[in-house]
């Protein structure tokens, strides 16, 4: 009851501070969230990004409330007011490292059938030049596949953000009110999606999935001038 009242309220306080320029990118919508095992955000670019529960229905925000699982890197987690905040907001948050170790093979073993899991799939965020931290390019790493391959059924939520540069940036200590917020949304069932995925080898499903998540992040992310990356680029 804690995690959805901390969720309503966050969804709450965004629909209060923040306009959203919300488009639907599919027929299905809200209607089938009882059915949504995967939420997918592409373009990451803020710890700021609950907001977007703001656009989540109320069916959906009380689900994820209950059955919500995430892997979070564990150096965030260690920040003295973020990670209790996020620890918090999630019910089934689970600790990773990005060293070569087992600890995502220990966040697969949590993967179940009630799960709704909410990954990433860059897997680090985008700072203001468009790059990751270490100035390298943005990509999308291959874990996404490795949880699709134990779920046969259900729906993916795609979100995909507009960028969150303008409201919260890396390294930025307090958020900025009132902005106009973009993201796009999409549902796909996942056994079709798997389907025209499906490869005889997994590591052959892996460059199918990463490379269909490169192609969203192109075509399907909105387009935020707001973002600095985006100034730049104009």
């Amino acid at each position: 009851m804690l995690s959805y009242s901390i969720l309503a309220a966050t969804k709450g306080l965004s629909t209060l501070f923040y306009r959203f320029d919300t488009r639907w990118l599919s027929d299905e919508k809200f209607e089938v969230s009882d059915q949504v095992r995967m939420v997918v955000l592409l373009n990451h670019t803020s710890l700021f990004e609950p907001v977007f529960l703001r656009v989540a229905s109320h069916r959906l925000v009380w689900r994820l409330s209950q059955r919500l699982l995430i892997p979070v890197a564990d150096t965030t987690l260690q920040r003295p007011i973020v990670g209790k905040i996020l620890s918090a907001i999630v019910p089934g948050i689970v600790p990773i490292t990005r060293k070569r170790d087992d600890s995502w093979q220990q966040f697969l073993k949590h993967v179940h059938d009630d799960a709704v899991v909410a990954i990433l799939p860059e897997g680090r965020m985008k700072r203001v030049t468009g790059l990751d931290k270490d100035g390298k390019p943005m990509s999308v790493r291959g874990g996404i596949a490795d949880l699709l391959s134990r779920m046969h059924s259900g729906k993916i939520l795609f979100v995909y953000s507009g960028g969150l540069h303008h409201v919260q940036a890396p390294g930025d200590f307090y958020p900025r009110l009132f902005k106009k917020i973009k993201v796009n949304l999409e549902m796909v069932d996942i056994a079709t999606y798997k389907n025209v995925m499906h490869a005889e080898q997994h590591t052959h499903f892996i460059r199918n999935v990463v490379d269909d998540m490169e192609r969203r992040l192109r075509e399907h992310v909105p387009h935020c001038q707001q973002q600095p990356c985006n100034k730049s680029a104009d």
